[in-house]
């Protein structure tokens, strides 16, 4: 089974990266934006989807940056594939979500959601002399946080 998941590179001022902080099935992660393709979805409306859903964000899906070219097997699941797309992704609006500074800083309203759903994330931005592939925990985010550093 294939699982397919599209993730944002977002640039705020002074080229800083924007990350997500999770807490998902007990473990702490710091990724791309972003999360998984539905049904019927195209994969930039799926990103665009999911800036709305998590950030109340507006963005325009910019270029193409990589598709997974190795296998990668779920976090979650041992029978699942994981597919990545990234894409960078500009905002068309201000960033209304509450931004953190320290990574996993989560608020009163994220805990609400955590007590709900048993998840939660915030977002914050690392600064581009900070950012490195070290900054995320996905496999494949590392592989993009390395090219975005050498190419960006």
């Amino acid at each position: 089974m294939f699982n397919i998941r599209v993730y944002g590179i977002l640039f705020g001022e002074n080229k800083k990266v924007l990350v997500s902080d999770e807490y998902i099935r007990g473990s702490y992660y710091t990724k791309f934006p972003g999360g998984g393709l539905e049904f019927g979805e195209g994969t930039r409306d799926c990103l665009k989807r999911e800036f709305k859903e998590e950030m109340d964000l507006k963005v325009k899906i910019a270029g193409h940056i990589y598709t997974t070219d190795f296998f990668q097997m779920s976090a979650f699941n041992p029978e699942h594939q994981i597919i990545s797309i990234y894409y960078f992704a500009e905002a068309l609006e201000p960033i209304k979500a509450p931004l953190r500074i320290k990574p996993f800083d989560f608020d009163e309203r994220e805990l609400k959601v955590y007590e709900q759903k048993k998840e939660t994330e915030t977002f914050r931005f690392i600064d581009w002399q900070d950012f490195s592939d070290e900054k995320v925990t996905l496999p494949i985010d590392k592989v993009v946080a390395r090219m975005v550093k050498e190419n960006y």
